[in-house]
């Protein structure tokens, strides 16, 4: 298949690519704001011969393409909570350009990355397929932002349902090569083990559903491959994992310090959320997607990766 990258430079996108790459069953288009960052990249890992990055400008409707896979986004928190309302502006601009281009090819699929802030929830319960929007649209906070960009990206996608458009919402997602000095808990704890520095956490309990590379791979290539469809899927692992398990199992297999404190302030950028996950299965009954990772077996072999562990 020729597939078109939106968002090449995005930590996500990157392990897909790799995962591409090793299969060598597709023909990648790579797209980026800053398609520069993307060639130090491919050059960094030994594809700037198979691939090649490009700016948005040399997207043409002419083209062909089979698949458009759309990452662009903001995936850090820090960045998240600065960006603000602008995320509305950058996520329909790449968005309606994808939307453009299938409109004329409407044999051509688009996969929308999408969040679980979709659902506009507290999420003092996971989410499932009878989950209903929470959002105040009296009071709108700034944490709200980019669910909201999110949530009507989607509702663009099911109102053309002629077209082949599957939103796949990302919780939570971890892999080693991801930037260490994002300010999520598994990268703290990480950064923690790293520097034999103490990890300050609250004493809220969450809990965590995350996605390992491979599965998000193998979710990706069962939606390539399955008949076109207009639908929106959760991602999820075998299992989530509770904030005080995550901790406890980082202390016993890499030696994590960490001290419960009532003061620490984590960064919040999309809103607290103590269940994160969910228990939307439509991916396993649409896709028949499998998970070969839990939370836990995913993040242990993921920061053996990471600490350099063989």
């Amino acid at each position: 298949m020729r597939i078109a990258i939106f968002g090449a430079t995005s930590e996500i996108a990157k392990d897909l690519i790799l995962s591409f790459a090793s299969s060598a069953f597709h023909q990648l288009i790579l797209f980026a704001r800053r398609p520069e960052v993307v060639t130090q990249w491919l050059t960094t890992v030994g594809l700037h011969d198979i691939y090649g990055a490009h700016t948005f400008n040399e997207f043409k409707n002419s083209d062909h393409y089979d698949v458009i896979i759309n990452f662009v986004g903001v995936g850090n928190p820090a960045k998240t909570a600065i960006l603000g309302a602008g995320i509305f502006e950058i996520t329909y601009r790449y968005d309606d350009l994808a939307l453009q281009y299938v409109s004329l090819h409407p044999k051509c699929k688009y996969l929308f990355l999408s969040s679980g802030a979709a659902y506009c929830s507290t999420f003092e319960e996971p989410a499932d397929e009878n989950t209903k929007t929470n959002l105040d649209i009296n009071h709108i906070k700034p944490q709200d932002w980019y669910g909201v960009a999110k949530l009507y990206a989607e509702c663009r996608h099911r109102a053309l349902s002629h077209l082949p458009l599957v939103d796949i919402r990302i919780f939570n997602y971890f892999c080693h090569t991801q930037d260490m000095s994002a300010r999520f808990l598994i990268t703290d704890m990480i950064r923690a083990i790293k520097n034999k520095s103490t990890l300050e956490t609250s004493p809220h309990s969450i809990t965590r559903d995350y996605l390992h590379p491979t599965d998000f791979h193998q979710l990706i290539e069962l939606i390539l491959t399955a008949p076109a469809c207009n639908t929106a899927v959760d991602c999820y692992s075998q299992q989530p994992i509770a904030k005080l398990h995550l901790l406890e199992i980082m202390q016993k297999e890499f030696g994590l310090i960490y001290k419960v404190v009532s003061s620490n302030q984590g960064i919040v950028a999309t809103g607290n959320k103590p269940n994160y996950f969910s228990k939307n299965k439509q991916a396993a009954h649409d896709f028949l997607y499998a998970p070969a990772y839990s939370s836990e077996s995913g993040l242990i072999e993921q920061t053996r990766l990471s600490l350099g562990i063989q």
